[in-house]
This record gives C-alpha cells, structure tokens and sequence, in this order.
C-alpha cells in the first residue's frame, strides 16, 4: 500500500508526537481527572475520599483563606523582586560582559541548580538562625533579632532559589537584540538611560513576561521554602495541600484546592500571554 509524501509526513509527525502526548495523558490528564472527581466528593469517616457529587468542598475554601492569601501576596512579590535582581544581571551577561567569558558566566549563573533546593534552604536556615547573622549581630549589641520563620526569609529563600529562572529568559531575550539599534539610538543623541528605557527595555519584555510568568506559576505551588524557612507560621497553598492530604486526609478538600489552584495558574498564564502579546505586538512569544 503506497503513502502519499503528506501522509507519510503525518504519520512520521504521529510517532514523534505520540510518545510525549502518552506520557502527558497518562502522568498530568489522568491524575487532575482523578483530582476533579475527588474535590466533588465527601471526606470517608476514616479519611480519604468517599464517592459524592458535591461543591462543599469549594464553599468551605474560606476555612483556608490565609494560605490562599499568603500565596498571592508572596509569590507575586517574590518574583518581582527576582526580576529587580534579575534584570542587572542578565543585562551584564548580554550586553557588557565579555564575549570571552560570557559562557563561564552563563554557566555559574545555573551552578546553584547542581545542588539540592533542600540542601541549600537548609544553609538558609542556619544562615537566618539564632546562630549564624542574629548571632553576629548580638556581638555588637543588637539583640533579639529574629530572621527565621518570618516573611522576610521566606522571600529571600524565594529569590535565592528561582533567580536562575528569572535571569536566563531575560537574558536569551537580552542576548538577542539587535546592537545596531542601540548604536542608532546613541547616534541620534540619546542618553544611555533613555537608550534602555526607549529600545533595551521594550525588546526585552518578552524574556521579562516569560520570567515572570513562569516564576510565579512556579511560586503559586512552592512547598519546601515556606515550610523550612517559614516554620510553619507563613503558610502557602502548597503546605496546606501537603497538610490535607498526608496529615488530616481530607482528599477531596485537598482536591478541591487543588483544582482552584489550578485555575489560579491559568488565568495567571492567560494574563501574562495577552500582556506579552499586546507588547510584542505579534503572537510568537513563549512564555512555557
């Protein structure tokens, strides 16, 4: 039986295809399927989930309104203030550094990645703790500071650990401008501020979106940094999960949070698409 060259194009298309669109069916549509049918369920007397049709589980989201709270303050600051700290750098390493060691650069940039997130939290821990700068700190005189267990840790641990995603698509986007349009824009007399902010700062956006984006998304689900550098007293969605499903196994609250979460992430997603798009000005941004 003979194959036409577009079908033979399709077909080839479908096996390369079809591996990835398996392993997504099976490892990310079947399990949010599964948690669907759970948050419209009741908690089994013994825990765990007992078959209902039922939306009590999403009136009662209130009952957990400070995680809910705490995500979407946090996790939105946190990734501006990675953006603050991002920015600089991805700048330097695409515009100023040299070409010679830019790649090193580049490089040391994702070295923290090699490490464990958990081991480096915990250095944190001992850094924000009674015994690394509040105990400097007491040496000359400045006593009862506490770092630990506050938003302000938090938000470090935030920074420290997901900078590497903020600066690379910052960076791809910064690596990819055009020098002539800078030399132009110096050419015309412009000063080097209003040179980034006319030309720099408007091509970058994309990457800066991207980061943001992606950052965010990421935050809106994080666990381990509220838990160790939090103590428990800055809670976020992800510790409430973490708590509902293992500690008072109430699966289908913890699945209907779950789903709300999820929805929270697409709008999130869809913002920031529209806002990438209407900056581009054409609709061949990525921000996933």
């Amino acid at each position: 039986m003979a194959f036409t060259t577009d079908t033979r194009k399709r077909l080839v298309t479908a096996a390369l295809v079809a591996p990835a669109a398996i392993w997504l069916f099976v490892f990310l549509v079947l399990p949010f399927m599964a948690i669907v049918v759970f948050s419209v369920g009741e908690r089994a007397p013994e825990g765990g989930y007992q078959a209902a049709f039922t939306f009590a589980q999403f009136a009662n989201l209130g009952s957990r309104a400070a995680a809910f709270r705490n995500t979407m303050l946090i996790a939105p600051l946190g990734a501006f203030l990675c953006l603050i700290v991002a920015y600089p750098v991805a700048y330097y390493l695409a515009i100023k550094a040299s070409p010679r060691y830019r790649l090193l650069l580049v490089s040391l940039v994702v070295v923290p990645f090699w490490t464990s997130l958990l081991v480096r939290t915990y250095a944190w821990m001992y850094i924000l703790g009674s015994r690394g700068i509040p105990n400097l700190l007491s040496m000359i005189g400045i006593e009862d500071v506490r770092l630990l267990n506050t938003p302000g840790a938090v938000l470090l641990g935030i920074v420290y650990g997901y900078l590497p995603l903020m600066i690379m698509p910052i960076y791809v986007s910064l690596e990819k401008l055009d020098r002539r349009l800078l030399e132009a824009s110096a050419d015309l007399g412009a000063r080097p501020v209003s040179t980034f902010f006319g030309v720099t700062l408007p091509l970058s956006l994309p990457g800066v979106m991207t980061g943001l984006a992606l950052v965010t998304i990421l935050l809106l689900g994080e666990y381990l940094i509220p838990q160790l550098l939090g103590g428990g007293k800055v809670f976020f969605i992800g510790n409430a999960l973490v708590d509902l499903f293992l500690q008072s196994r109430n699966w289908p609250f913890g699945s209907a949070i779950a789903v709300t979460l999820v929805a929270v992430v697409v709008i999130v997603l869809s913002v920031a698409m529209r806002i990438a798009f209407r900056i581009s000005g054409s609709r061949q941004v990525d921000l996933v």
